[in-house]
């Protein structure tokens, strides 16, 4: 509801209700009779005769007559239901009559603006799924742009001038990051990699995992589902908390086709546990012929030791330990796109793209695009090229600058700012315990309360996501690109003058 002042005081209008009511406007206390109200329905023009009215009629034709149209509609169903509520008396009509033309344009505005919007990310959780996990480099989104609005060689040899093949553009850039010996493709999740691998490695054969490997992930990603999707058969070994190298070799049959290895990347298991080191795996199944399969989930192409994370093994140190096969998503600590990625031994990836699933789960050109930009960073060394990169690295000295800044702009009467040290996650179910310190913006409002609050910056303009804890409003800058400082700065003090 929203508050107009008339004579007689305060009314509530419902905010649905686009037509602005000037100050004048008062709610008549009175119940209004059918009479009334049949009244009040018989002053409504009708949709035709505002279609046809000047204003809307040049609307129309810029915007089109049937989202001209539908606006009309709903604005009309909006002061019937006022109507009906009582919530409009004859002046209010009036009044709402002579707003129309305006109340049509701000509806039309409202249908057709974009549901998918950009979003200011304060909640310092870098690879934040529901937000769209790993922002793209300016390089990548260049490159989309370039693939996007010309024809391309995305599925052509430029120099043998017939067809190629599209997962040529990034294989190059793979063997120079991990090497000469491995062929990557590209799917368009790592839930796809994971199905595409299974099924071309062991369809209808068993597949050996770990107990302690039959992960879920956030949309309800199991690997036992997925492997019954992939048609191969689960042949699981161990207990939840200690599998032993003897449990895979034992289970190894004549119908074995692959041994497992699913990284816990969302989660671990501390105490009385026994994992065997991927090295010992990958000699087993190696004696046994057999090909090692790990799925590390999100797959990082740098050495995250360099910023103080531990446990968390990259692509090229699974390789290196004679994993023979490795997918991961490309949108997570790679930093790049939506993307699954395979990785491995030349001939079982061969063996992958020539499966009929690979068509049907492949990647578009401008995930190629992206994909390809973002990659020639790695090879160039300019990991801070890469979003997710820079802000992983990013110091809390630094973000303690800009969040020193932020509350001076910001500190007024109804809005009290604080400053915090806290912690910084990975998020994308990628190394669940590391915790990167940070300081943190505590915000409390005089007016309204830390959920109230935070409401009120979903609905800013771009919509501010923050954190909610222990009745405060947390912000943290390191997930806030710091050219929109100054948005946030703005979005704030609109909510303190909003007290």
């Amino acid at each position: 509801m929203t508050l107009c002042f008339c004579g007689k005081g305060f009314v509530a209008v419902p905010s649905r209700l686009l037509v602005r009511i000037p100050s004048t406007a008062c709610h008549n206390h009175a119940a209004l009779t059918t009479q009334d109200k049949s009244a009040l329905y018989r002053r409504l023009p009708s949709v035709d005769d505002l279609l046809h009215a000047t204003p809307l009629v040049a609307l129309a034709a810029g915007e089109g007559e049937a989202a001209v149209t539908e606006a009309a509609r709903t604005v009309l169903a909006n002061l019937r239901s006022a109507i009906a509520e009582e919530s409009l008396d004859e002046s209010g009509i009036s009044l709402a009559i002579s707003g129309l033309p305006a109340a049509i344009v701000r509806q039309l505005r409202q249908n057709l603006r974009l549901s998918l919007r950009a979003v200011i990310n304060a909640t310092g959780v870098i690879l934040h799924t529901n937000l769209g996990r790993a922002p793209l480099s300016s390089r990548a989104l260049d490159h989309i742009r370039e693939a996007a609005l010309s024809y391309s060689n995305l599925e052509f040899d430029l120099t043998r001038g017939e067809r190629g093949r599209r997962d040529a553009h990034v294989d190059r850039l793979f063997r120079k990051l991990l090497s000469e010996k491995t062929s990557t493709i590209i799917v368009n999740n790592n839930a796809a990699a994971v199905l595409l691998a299974l099924n071309t490695l062991a369809e209808h054969g068993e597949v050996i995992v770990s107990r302690g490997e039959l992960v879920e992930i956030g949309g309800s990603f199991r690997i036992p589902d997925v492997m019954r999707k992939s048609n191969a058969i689960l042949r699981e070994v161990g207990t939840t908390n200690r599998t032993r190298l003897t449990d895979y070799e034992n289970a190894i049959t004549d119908k074995t086709r692959l041994l497992l290895r699913v990284h816990r990347s969302n989660f671990q298991i501390t105490g009385f546990t026994e994992q065997p080191g991927v090295r010992h795996l990958a000699d087993v199944a190696h004696r046994h012929h057999l090909p090692l399969m790990e799925d590390l989930g999100s797959g990082a192409l740098f050495d995250l030791r360099s910023i103080g994370i531990t446990g968390e093994p990259g692509v090229l140190d699974s390789l290196d330990s004679g994993v023979d096969v490795v997918t991961y998503s490309g949108d997570k600590l790679l930093g790049g796109p939506q993307a699954g990625i395979v990785s491995g031994r030349s001939d079982l990836v061969a063996g992958m793209r020539s499966n009929s699933l690979f068509r049907a789960l492949r990647a578009d050109k401008l995930t190629y695009a992206a994909l390809e930009a973002t990659l020639l960073a790695y090879v160039k060394g300019d990991h801070n090229a890469i979003p997710a990169l820079r802000m992983m690295r990013m110091s809390k000295d630094e973000i303690t600058r800009r969040a020193e800044a932020l509350a001076r702009a910001i500190h007024k009467s109804n809005l009290s700012v604080e400053l915090l040290d806290g912690e910084s996650v990975i998020g994308g179910g990628a190394a669940p315990t590391a915790l990167l310190p940070t300081r943190l913006l505590a915000l409390t409002h005089r007016a309204l309360s830390a959920d109230e609050l935070c409401a009120a910056l979903r609905a800013s303009d771009p919509p501010v996501i923050a954190r909610v804890e222990e009745g405060r409003v947390l912000l943290d800058l390191r997930t806030v690109f710091p050219e929109q400082d100054e948005t946030l700065s703005h979005t704030l003090a609109t909510r303190d003058s909003d007290g």
